[in-house]
């Protein structure tokens, strides 16, 4: 990736990356369906993932791609923790709707 680094430029890589994680913002705060919450943050991650790659690999240092490596790790086990509860959610409410999670409430 160094030579294509180089061909690309870094600067490509943060546009790329604050593309991906605006996008990821706003599905945060404008959608209401918890898959799609849970699909942002998801992109909001993997535009922070890929700024540490394109750094690492621009200073010459493994350390960003290691630390990618255990972020996706808990990435996938946040999702899996993450659906188990929606999928729990809509058996007892029946949607899905993060309206509808104001009624949990105690």
């Amino acid at each position: 990736m160094g030579n294509v680094l180089n061909q690309i430029g870094i600067e490509n890589y943060i546009f790329l990356a604050v593309i991906l994680f605006c996008i990821g913002v706003f599905g945060v705060l404008y959608r209401r369906n918890a898959i799609i919450v849970f699909m942002s943050i998801e992109i909001m991650l993997n535009a922070v993932n890929l700024l540490f790659v394109a750094f690492s690999t621009y200073h010459q240092d493994a350390q960003g791609q290691i630390f990618v490596f255990f972020s996706m790790a808990v990435a996938a086990a946040e999702v899996a923790v993450g659906l188990a509860i929606v999928v729990s959610i809509f058996r007892n409410l029946g949607s899905i709707d993060i309206d509808n999670l104001k009624n949990l409430k105690g």
